[in-house]
């Protein structure tokens, strides 16, 4: 079964009395376990799609299904249950809780979102701290680590759900080249372990050239779909 799979799939905006299009009727498939990016020069519709996939924003017109369920028609509330279930989000500015722990930041999502246990919570947390290299800085704050390990934290707390979908929104681009492709290959290693469908939004040539399917859009259109070998 497919991780994603877009039919016909619609964005339209209000703007006053002007409709503007920012998807216009795309289809696409993702299957499990892939590392696939949107790429497209700005204002190409990357950020929308992204967006409706991760149900922060419901499609115009079309039929998206995530993880087996059609999304379309989801509300507010059930939206939300769904993503804090199944998806996972790493952002390029990290979006950490500053006030909070490395710890309780990837600990947040079991907390706000599932009746996890304490302990089953504590373990989890542990086994993906000690899976991207960070169990060593646990206890500091986000402001006394480094940008490559924000991502790394960020990567940690993505999938602290079991979340099979990760999306990730230009997750390089406040980082250093060595850095960068150090945190590409952490994702690469936690879709080889928990079978975790990555997509990307990103114009960053360094994530591009390590996915396998790239889908390139302009002007909200889908012009094609190429295929690393």
């Amino acid at each position: 079964m497919a991780v994603v799979e877009a039919r016909g799939l619609e964005k339209t905006y209000q703007a006053g009395d002007i409709a503007v299009k920012a998807i216009r009727g795309v289809d696409f498939t993702i299957e499990p376990a892939s590392f696939v990016s949107f790429i497209g020069p700005s204002g190409s519709g990357k950020s929308t799609l992204l967006n409706m996939i991760g149900c922060l924003d419901p499609p115009t017109r079309g039929t998206l299904t995530v993880v087996g369920k059609n999304i379309a028609g989801l509300s507010r509330q059930e939206a939300a249950r769904f993503r804090g279930e199944h998806i996972g989000f790493i952002f390029q500015d990290f979006n950490l809780i500053p006030v909070l722990t490395v710890f309780e930041n990837v600990e947040y999502p079991l907390v706000m979102v599932q009746n996890w246990p304490k302990q089953k919570r504590r373990e989890r947390v542990r086994e993906l701290l000690q899976a991207v290299g960070m169990s060593d800085q646990s206890n500091k704050y986000p402001g006394q680590i480094s940008g490559g390990q924000k991502q790394r934290v960020a990567v940690a707390r993505a999938l602290v759900t079991n979340a099979k979908l990760v999306l990730a929104d230009e997750p390089t681009a406040n980082l250093d080249r060595k850095t960068a492709n150090r945190i590409i290959e952490l994702m690469q290693e936690m879709r080889t372990e928990f079978g975790t469908t990555f997509i990307f939004s990103t114009h960053d040539p360094k994530v591009v050239k390590n996915v396998e399917t790239i889908f390139t859009l302009e002007d909200g259109r889908l012009l094609e779909e190429g295929n690393h070998g």
